[in-house]
């Protein structure tokens, strides 16, 4: 046997080798939630690639490409996220911070739910978008009032989430508190607190993803001042499609960060229930 068969004999089993260690490694989770951007993308791309359309109401995404580092290079792409995220994170702190304190009140206390829950179940069928004509009376155009609007649309979930995982607590958990003559303050901490903890980070999850919907649409709705919603009233004023579809593309890549930011937190703050969830493969 001649030193290049040994050679060629080498490379391929080695191919075979490589081939078969990758078709081994099983798929992650995040390779699979790709595929679908990625056929889009490449969709998108092959439309205008093989000229299968010349609509003016669509672009090339070089074109999306090229007017997001424009719009970078100006600062005006960095200036309008970063007002957006400035009042999402206000507001998400300010409604949450308001929810789990009212929702906290509610499910303790049942005087306060007979007081307050009636107005509240009331309030929370009120459309998010009703609230505009007033918010805008009350506190103008501004930063002010898209903030508050912000807000509401953070304290409805977290105070629902707080309220009914307070009232989930197990009857038994309680009783087995008395015998052993916990005070108030240890039942709540050492009780409630714990078993309603995974239904308050849902709620502080929603009301994330729900201020950021919001966000979005107040800047459209409140059109002054600068933000990802205002960049893409430009752009439709204009007929810049560019612009919009990029305002788009921002505001689905901010949302999914905050996704995955969100259930980070939500798997290091309920690390201790361990796998306690079903898994349907």
């Amino acid at each position: 046997m001649t030193v290049a068969t040994t050679l060629n004999n080498q490379r391929t089993a080695s191919g075979r080798n490589l081939f078969a260690l990758l078709r081994a490694v099983p798929w992650t989770k995040t390779r699979r939630g790709l595929t679908i951007p990625l056929l889009l993308l490449f969709s998108w791309w092959a439309v205008y690639h093989f000229g299968w359309t010349k609509s003016q109401l669509f672009v090339p995404p070089e074109k999306v490409w090229d007017t997001a580092k424009k719009l970078y290079e100006t600062g005006y792409l960095g200036t309008s996220l970063y007002a957006s995220l400035q009042r999402d994170i206000i507001g998400f702190v300010i409604g949450t911070s308001i929810g789990l304190l009212v929702g906290t009140t509610l499910g303790l206390s049942r005087f306060f739910e007979n007081i307050l829950g009636p107005t509240f179940h009331a309030l929370k069928q009120v459309s998010l978008l009703a609230w505009i004509p007033l918010i805008s009376l009350w506190f103008g155009l501004g930063d002010a009032a898209k903030v508050a609007f912000l807000s509401l649309a953070a304290f409805f979930p977290v105070v629902l989430n707080t309220f009914e995982g307070i009232r989930s607590v197990p009857k038994e958990f309680v009783e087995v508190a008395r015998v052993f003559d916990y005070s108030r303050w240890q039942l709540i901490r050492r009780i409630v607190i714990p078993s309603a903890l995974p239904s308050i980070i849902t709620g502080i999850y929603l009301a994330l993803l729900y201020s950021w919907i919001a966000t979005l649409g107040a800047e459209y709705l409140l059109t002054s001042g600068k933000g990802i919603g205002n960049l893409m009233t430009d752009g439709r004023e204009h007929f810049w499609m560019d612009q919009v579809i990029l305002g788009v593309i921002i505001v689905g890549l901010v949302g999914f960060a905050l996704n995955v930011i969100a259930g980070f937190f939500e798997r290091r703050v309920l690390a201790w229930r361990g796998g306690t969830t079903a898994r349907f493969e």
